[in-house]
């Protein structure tokens, strides 16, 4: 397993998990206990103690279960996240049979979400990403993802959606179709191949869509890109 060792003067980041079971927060930890570059800083068992405990325990990244009793992930994530301060990302937890839960937690906030199954290398991957100020939906994922919950998300073309398109007015023609392809789950370089540009000028344009329409990251692009009817969703088989 590869580590990462902190640059001189800076903190590991600091890890706060959250899951209903007992070994699965003792497998996370492990883990993450053996990075020079991540602490957890605690635990809880349920959305509600959660939020208790990060009321003092300041954390960097938060790994969220969806299902918990008390208060769930989604609610947990929305209440964090509703904050503002931004300091504090959350990471969810999620099984494909449960994407409609993974969706409502993106829209209240989270950075990203993660199959409980994956790897230990996925898992601080996606931690340090995050930490970053990335997304952890790889594009591929994020096409899977999106196929799951399809009844989740508005049809396209609709009037709905079409109204819904004043919400990108601020860009320009060629912002519109770099922020439809995000929505269809292309990489970096695939747009750049895609639109005939280069990589550099894709992430330009990413940075300006961003800021223009204040969205937190990649995975917002990929919502409002379906939520405005940019990228049609495909009906369930």
């Amino acid at each position: 397993m590869s580590e990462s060792v902190p640059q001189p003067g800076q903190s590991p980041i600091r890890v706060f998990l959250v899951d209903d079971q007992e070994l699965v927060r003792a497998g996370f930890r492990m883990v993450l206990d053996a990075q020079d570059d991540m602490t957890v800083v605690g635990e809880a068992g349920d959305g509600q103690a959660a939020l208790d405990q990060l009321a003092s325990v300041p954390a960097d990244v938060v790994l969220m279960d969806i299902r918990m009793p008390r208060m769930d992930g989604v609610a947990a994530t929305k209440a964090l996240c509703g904050k503002g301060s931004g300091a504090t990302r959350v990471v969810v937890l999620t099984t494909f049979d449960l994407d409609e839960y993974a969706f409502a937690a993106l829209k209240a906030g989270a950075a990203g979400f993660l199959l409980k199954d994956a790897g230990p290398a996925d898992l601080l991957a996606a931690i340090r990403a995050v930490h970053r100020g990335d997304s952890v939906i790889a594009p591929s994922t994020t096409r899977r993802l999106l196929d799951h919950f399809a009844g989740a998300l508005p049809d396209s073309p609709g009037a709905p959606a079409a109204a819904d398109r004043s919400r990108l007015a601020p860009l320009t023609a060629r912002e519109v179709e770099v922020l439809t392809a995000v929505g269809r789950g292309l990489t970096n370089a695939e747009i750049a191949a895609t639109l005939f540009m280069a990589e550099a000028t894709v992430k330009t344009h990413i940075g300006r869509v961003l800021h223009k329409l204040d969205l937190r990251d990649r995975v917002q692009m990929v919502l409002l890109a379906y939520e405005t009817g940019l990228v049609g969703v495909r009906p369930r088989s």
